[in-house]
């Protein structure tokens, strides 16, 4: 199938709706936010909406549809917002649109029962979902009247830990082009068939599925109950059959007497399927008197000292200008964030520091630029280490870097992982190429490396990398593994002669260095997109070091930019065909010791 890239058309700001101040309104009124119960003050500030089914159906419909009036089309807004729903049974539609995260309250999916849709589409970019970015949807039970629940996103979009009783389909309702182009998917049910449409590359992990049907660039399964079988790449289907080391996302519940808590749900090895539809998920809770609960406002000098006292953090909706790093040194310390909550550079200081310490969990934040000359976004250890953290492994969930975009900033590197045995579970780093204008340009939002791995033995799952101007993946540690790698070069190289190095045109996009003896990866797609007609080229889009320990598995290429453009010259080291000056694509089945297997 042919996709044109417009998801990178330029936008010129999205305008709030009038509705805002209404629903700030409404988060204090009968949709109130959280409060731990018995007449206590708020907790969770005024942009969680909490919903009870005692509010009725009509009265919810309204405030969700009011925010989603604010937030359709609002890509690059100010706004966020988290719309939580207490255990019991809900009759309502819920469009779910930029910075909006729907999150059950419930031990189980099932606690929570959505009669109605849970639903992203693209009509406000005329069926174009390829921007679809920056919303969540977790521990909920769907059961559309129609059958049938749409989910039509890209990146940072992920659904998690839900019960789908229908079918699940991943692309926008006609009218329009109907392209969508990435997504996540984790410890979910979907009693029916899950359609791909016109997706171009999706992670399911950990799912169980009725059946699925469609595959376009580079689909993949990790752990999947009901996966379609191994195909790469007639179609393009590469399927792992277990997981080998994961825990799943914490996440917020409330009690019968409206007492909250944070789920922190156990490791799994060698898993299949979800952690719920069974039985009860293992793990613990951790009550929320335990967390510093953060509200924009608060400084990092506020934040460091709830950290300091063991405190964990809960992050509400909003935008935190942060001068300086938080700094997690304690051993089990969680993280969370609701409502995609961003946290902005502003002194070009990094955002998050983790100790090389077990068992640290980041999740649900966006972290992003807002002046230049950070070093390092977010960090876990600082330095090589010998330290084995198997056992109780730090990890990070759906961690979004922004670098560009809604401000110009620049960074060196967005994430750097130094500590041993770290699991990632779905990131977006992006260097943006589009956004609000004076946000973007090729040195008005430098950034060199997307990922950096000096750690041994980490593992990722769904790793999106985009428009770094150097290596957008650089893997220096041992026994590294990557399930599912999706990749655009940058857009806005100006002359061949400023993207090279050493007498290489370009960089490739995922490097492993040449000292590493063992590495994995299964599952990766890069593509190239260069809009100014400069005949820029990358002399391959995956380097690795040719050796018996160093496997590639199903990997492939595109060229989306039209003639005079340039390309990818091979797919990776010096084998695989060029895709060049027009749509192409190019598949290998795998890599490894020098041998190249089409």
């Amino acid at each position: 199938m042919s996709f044109v890239p417009t998801r990178r058309t330029v936008l010129r700001g999205a305008a709030v709706a009038a509705a805002l101040p209404m629903v700030g309104n409404l988060s204090a009124g009968s949709a109130s936010a959280a409060s731990g119960g018995h007449g206590t003050p708020p907790v969770l500030g005024t942009n969680v909406l909490v919903f009870d089914p005692s509010m009725g159906d009509a009265a919810i419909q309204a405030q969700v549809d009011a925010v989603f009036k604010v937030q359709e089309s609002n890509q690059f807004g100010s706004e966020r917002y988290a719309l939580a729903f207490k255990p019991g049974t809900y009759h309502v539609d819920i469009n779910v649109g930029f910075y909006t995260h729907v999150l059950g309250l419930g031990e189980s999916p099932d606690d929570v029962v959505i009669h109605g849709h849970v639903t992203s589409d693209a009509q406000w970019f005329e069926g174009n979902g390829t921007q679809n970015f920056w919303r969540a949807a977790e521990n909920l039970c769907i059961v559309p009247p129609d059958g049938l629940n749409r989910w039509a996103v890209s990146q940072a979009a992920p659904m998690r830990r839900t019960h789908v009783k229908g079918d699940l389909t991943l692309w926008p309702s006609p009218p329009g082009n109907r392209w969508s182009s990435g997504g996540f998917l984790a410890d979910s049910l979907v009693d029916g068939q899950v359609e791909s449409g016109s997706q171009q590359q999706w992670l399911s992990r950990n799912d169980t599925f009725g059946s699925w049907t469609g595959a376009n660039w580079n689909m993949v399964f990790v752990g999947t109950q009901g996966a379609p079988a191994q195909s790469f790449p007639t179609p393009p289907i590469t399927t792992v059959d277990r997981t080998p080391v994961v825990r799943e996302k914490p996440f917020l519940t409330v009690d019968a007497h409206g007492s909250y808590q944070v789920f922190v749900p156990a490791l799994r090895r060698n898993s299949t399927g979800t952690t719920w539809s069974a039985g009860k998920a293992a793990g613990h809770s951790i009550p929320l008197s335990r967390f510093h609960v953060a509200r924009p406002g608060d400084s990092a000098e506020t934040l460091n000292r709830a950290l300091s006292r063991g405190q964990h953090l809960l992050f509400t909706p909003g935008i935190y200008p942060l001068s300086a790093p938080l700094e997690v040194s304690r051993p089990g310390t969680v993280v969370l964030g609701l409502g995609l909550a961003t946290l902005r550079a502003v002194k070009g200081n990094a955002l998050v520091e983790v100790d090389d310490v077990d068992d640290v969990t980041i999740a649900g934040v966006l972290l992003e630029t807002a002046s230049a000359g950070s070093r390092v976004l977010l960090s876990v250890g600082d330095g090589r280490s010998r330290r084995n953290h198997a056992a109780r492994p730090t990890l990070l969930f759906d961690v979004f870097v922004r670098v560009g975009g809604f401000v110009p900033g620049g960074t060196e590197v967005g994430i750097r992982i130094d500590s041993n045995d770290v699991i990632v579970d779905h990131v977006w780093i992006w260097r943006a190429d589009h956004g609000l204008d004076g946000s973007v340009g090729w040195s008005v939002n430098p950034a060199g490396v997307g990922f950096l791995v000096n750690g041994d033995r980490v593992t990722v799952y769904g790793l999106f990398v985009e428009h770094f101007q150097k290596h957008e993946v650089l893997w220096k540690g041992n026994q590294g593994r990557t399930y599912f790698f999706q990749n655009e070069h940058p857009y806005d190289v100006p002359t061949q002669a400023a993207w090279g190095h050493q007498g290489t045109r370009g960089y490739a996009a995922y490097k492993v260095a040449d000292s590493v003896t063992e590495h994995r990866a299964w599952g990766l797609g890069s593509y190239c997109f260069f809009n100014l007609q400069a005949d820029i080229y990358t002399d391959r889009a995956y380097e690795v070091p040719d050796t018996p320990g160093v496997v590639l598995t199903d990997l492939m290429t595109v060229c989306l930019n039209g003639p005079g453009g340039g390309g990818i010259t091979h797919c990776v080291n010096n084998s695989g065909d060029p895709v060049q000056n027009g749509f192409g694509t190019f598949f290998l089945k795998g890599y490894s010791n020098g041998v190249a297997t089409a």
